[in-house]
């Protein structure tokens, strides 16, 4: 199968700052991709480099085998076949939702045109709205509009810049959920912008992580999770801590205990990745940490624990198992180590 998009070794520069540095990842057609990371890390940069509003320094954009950009070579915005949703959603507030998906499609045939408009308001559940005015939906409503008028010239890629931004946490999550399932059941290939992992667990395939303007790791919602490449991924992704710990040399992780000190010949440090379900409470465990912060999360606390040697790690705990902050908790602990990073932060095995 061809790629639907392919960067390959893509550079963004601004004069003398460097945005996006040897940037590169494919998509396969019906494949629905997403640029994560944090403020600053290049990943709008990318996106607007896709979508032909920055050129590359570097590095070749291609799209279904169709060169878009080169240093030396920049297909306009406008015959890319890119659509585009915006964070700010961008509808047109003097047109109502049937006129705004309908916009781009001024060359079609009348018929033709009222045809595409009325399968999109059906696919987007928005048929009943058709002839409602932008500022009398829901935040919700409207961006299923701005992605309906995005889909309506039928792009080859759709490109999604922080979509779900201006409207609340919760609604974030469903949105995205629900737009994907529309996006899969249309067959379309769409690359979503986000900082925010929710949203990028909730909608993608693929993510592709970006740190200071480099590919930290591409691959699948679950192997950023449970196989990250780095420490900087292991910390982004889910909840935990990245603490140091001891090795044996036949490469098992040695149990935390009561005394750090204890070590078995042969062993050496290494940063470890703690997720919350790696300290388990045990009402008979000798090993006892201090609790430094708690969150309530209805059938759980998040416990925040002090090693022996200092270091913090996080527990999930059943909410009736409450201790109070500068109080100890009796936990176990195992520690994975498929989850052990060496000592320039790189994943030890993959």
């Amino acid at each position: 199968m061809s790629n639907q998009l392919e960067l390959d070794q893509v550079c963004v520069r601004y004069g003398d700052v460097t945005a996006v540095e040897d940037a590169s990842l494919t998509l396969q057609p019906g494949d629905i991709g997403c640029l994560l990371g944090p403020s600053g890390c290049g990943k709008t940069s990318l996106l607007r480099a896709i979508a032909g509003f920055e050129p590359v320094s570097a590095g070749r954009i291609t799209l279904r085998g169709i060169t878009l950009s080169t240093p030396r070579r920049r297909l306009p915005p406008e015959q890319r076949r890119v659509g585009m949703v915006f964070q700010d959603f961008a509808l047109f507030p003097h047109l109502s939702v049937r006129d705004n998906i309908g916009f781009g499609l001024t060359t079609l045939p009348r018929k033709a045109r009222q045809e595409r408009v009325e399968s999109l308001l059906q696919l987007v559940a928005l048929s009943e709205y058709a002839d409602a005015w932008p500022h009398e939906l829901s935040g919700g409503q409207q961006q299923r509009v701005a992605l309906a008028r995005a889909l309506a010239p039928k792009p080859d890629i759709l490109l999604l810049d922080e979509p779900f931004s201006s409207l609340d946490t919760e609604l974030r999550t469903l949105l995205a959920a629900d737009i994907r399932e529309l996006l899969k059941r249309s067959a379309i290939t769409a690359l979503l912008v986000t900082h925010d992992q929710h949203e990028a667990f909730a909608m993608a395939d693929q993510i592709t992580l970006l740190h200071q303007g480099r590919v930290a790791q591409t691959g699948s919602p679950r192997e950023l999770y449970h196989r990250p490449a780095n420490t900087f991924v292991a910390a982004f992704i889910g909840e935990g801590s990245v603490i140091s710990a001891t090795m044996t040399g036949s490469g098992e992780l040695e149990p935390l205990t009561a005394d750090p000190t204890a070590r078995r010949d042969g062993a050496c440090n290494r940063q470890v990745l703690v997720r919350p379900g790696d300290i388990s409470y045990d009402a008979s465990s000798t090993l006892l940490l201090r609790v430094t912060r708690k969150t309530f999360r209805g059938a759980h606390f998040l416990y925040e624990l002090m090693l022996p040697d200092g270091q913090h790690v996080p527990c999930l705990v059943p909410a009736h198992i409450d201790v109070p902050t500068g109080g100890t908790l009796p936990v176990t602990v195992k520690l994975q180590a498929h989850l052990a990073f060496d000592s320039d932060g790189l994943a030890r095995s993959h």
